[in-house]
């Protein structure tokens, strides 16, 4: 199965608890998105900036098993709740429940993104985040971010990223772009589930928008929208 997507900066206000950032020119902090595979195709860079960083997340969570043991299980717990950005499906709540480390028939799938975390504290059903937690999530975004796990490179147009979700994380520089709406950074995402990927636990029955079948699973999906491919960000 595949999702595209435009990736463009179309004005969003990235302090909107709503707004998704890869509609903005603001700094993407790491983070892995809701798909097995992202794939991200360069069409044109921005005047500056923009650089693309990736950083293992399995790496990350050994180093912090060999740091800070006491927090693997912390990471591991299921008190992390997941802001929906206002793409509430019909039925559910605002917000979800999904651990950052998932242990599942041998396979170690992390699903980390700091924000979503944070931004769910605006919901007065959702627990409050605990002080170990916070610890954690310093320590994930230090590790992540350090020059031993973490690899720059700037996208030139027609080179493409892909990346395994489950074992990578990837983050974006803030950027300034071109006053000729022509020559601004532009790049297509597409999210892909292949055939042959790994099973996932239930808690990503949420973040994946439904049933978790190898092949086909994944995507956003809001009542009231039709499905098409679209060739400008929106």
């Amino acid at each position: 199965m595949l999702l595209p997507c435009m990736l463009q900066d179309i004005g969003h206000d990235p302090t909107n608890p709503v707004t998704r950032l890869y509609a903005t020119k603001a700094a993407q902090p790491f983070h892995n998105d809701s798909a097995d595979i992202v794939g991200l195709l360069c069409l044109t860079n921005a005047r500056s900036g923009g650089l693309s960083s990736w950083s293992s997340s399995i790496s990350v969570h050994n180093e912090i098993l060999k740091k800070a043991p006491h927090l693997v299980p912390v990471l591991a717990g299921p008190n992390w709740y997941f802001d929906r950005k206002g793409e509430v499906p019909p039925g559910k709540k605002p917000f979800f429940r999904i651990p950052v480390f998932n242990y599942y028939k041998g396979y170690l799938s992390v699903n980390y993104s700091d924000n979503y975390f944070l931004l769910s504290q605006r919901h007065a059903e959702v627990p409050r985040l605990t002080p170990e937690q916070y610890d954690a999530m310093k320590l994930f975004n230090e590790l992540a971010s350090s020059d031993e796990l973490r690899l720059d490179y700037m996208l030139q147009p027609g080179e493409i990223q892909l990346l395994n979700n489950h074992t990578q994380l990837h983050a974006r520089s803030e950027f300034v772009d071109y006053d000729d709406v022509d020559k601004r950074r532009h790049l297509l995402r597409l999210w892909i589930s292949p055939p042959n990927e790994r099973p996932l636990p239930e808690e990503y029955e949420d973040i994946y928008g439904g049933p978790l079948e190898i092949g086909n699973r994944g995507g956003i999906k809001v009542e009231g929208t039709q499905e098409c491919i679209v060739l400008e960000a929106e």
